[in-house]
């Protein structure tokens, strides 16, 4: 199972990545390979201000429909277009090209309750 050393996770099965103050979200390969084949990714509107732990949008695949979940706090300022025309590549590059999000992160704080990449493989095992 691919768990880049570089991300937090959440137990939703979020990652994120922040770099100065941005924080790209997407869903882990854990979670794409338990969902199947996506077919569809609900997103949320640039500029919109979510809480940590709210819904931004919904994922759906050939067999489920899964809500999205935000691990912190901020204001979306970029949304992956790129998954309207082409939603599976969730599946085949969660980490990279399959990324769902950018935020402004509002409250760094709301960092220390995610998961490192340890915890995140122990939950997942």
């Amino acid at each position: 199972m691919d768990i880049p050393n570089n991300l937090l996770y959440t137990k939703e099965h979020e990652w994120i990545f922040v770099d100065n103050n941005i924080a790209t979200v997407g869903i882990s390969h854990y979670a794409q390979s338990e969902l199947g084949d996506i077919v569809f990714i609900e997103m949320p509107v640039v500029n919109d201000n979510f809480d940590k732990n709210d819904i931004f949008g919904t994922i759906e695949a050939v067999k489920t429909l899964a809500d999205l979940y935000l691990p912190i706090s901020g204001q979306i300022i970029e949304i992956n277009e790129t998954l309207d025309s082409n939603p599976e590549l969730v599946n085949s590059s969660p980490y990279t090209d399959g990324w769902l999000v950018k935020i402004k992160v509002q409250n760094s704080s709301d960092l220390n309750d995610l998961l490192n990449p340890e915890e995140y493989k122990k939950l997942i095992s």
